[in-house]
């Protein structure tokens, strides 16, 4: 279930899952934290923090994992959550994708200002 906070841009996942295996919370946090130290480092992020909507009000990352939110309700079923700015987050991962795509075009036209936006 993902609720839209009354904040302007930040909004909450609240993810509810059942694991084929049993797995604690501790292990889940491990998992997620490496991820976003990462491979998705940039797009994924993690905090121990207690987090309020509006602190991740501007964040760039597409999904901000809660570690201090979630709970393992028992070794196959746990419930996380995740913040994000659903305005900023979305934005940089279209800009993400333009570049991606210029980067591929190598387009000989192409301007340092044009370049410029992909290293923001």
């Amino acid at each position: 279930m993902s609720m839209r906070v009354p904040t302007a841009n930040v909004s909450v996942v609240d993810l509810t899952c059942k694991t084929e295996k049993p797995v604690t919370y501790e292990q889940i946090k491990q998992t997620i934290k490496a991820a976003s130290e990462g491979e998705l480092k940039g797009i994924l992020g993690y905090s121990e923090d207690a987090l309020v909507s509006t602190d991740l009000n501007g964040d760039p990352r597409s999904s901000i994992f809660d570690a201090s939110a979630g709970i393992a309700l028992n070794s196959n079923f746990v419930k996380l959550i995740s913040w994000y700015d659903n305005e900023w987050g979305y934005s940089r991962r279209v800009l993400d994708l333009i570049c991606k795509f210029r980067s591929l075009s190598r387009h000989p036209t192409s301007s340092a200002q044009e370049f410029a936006l992909c290293r923001v």
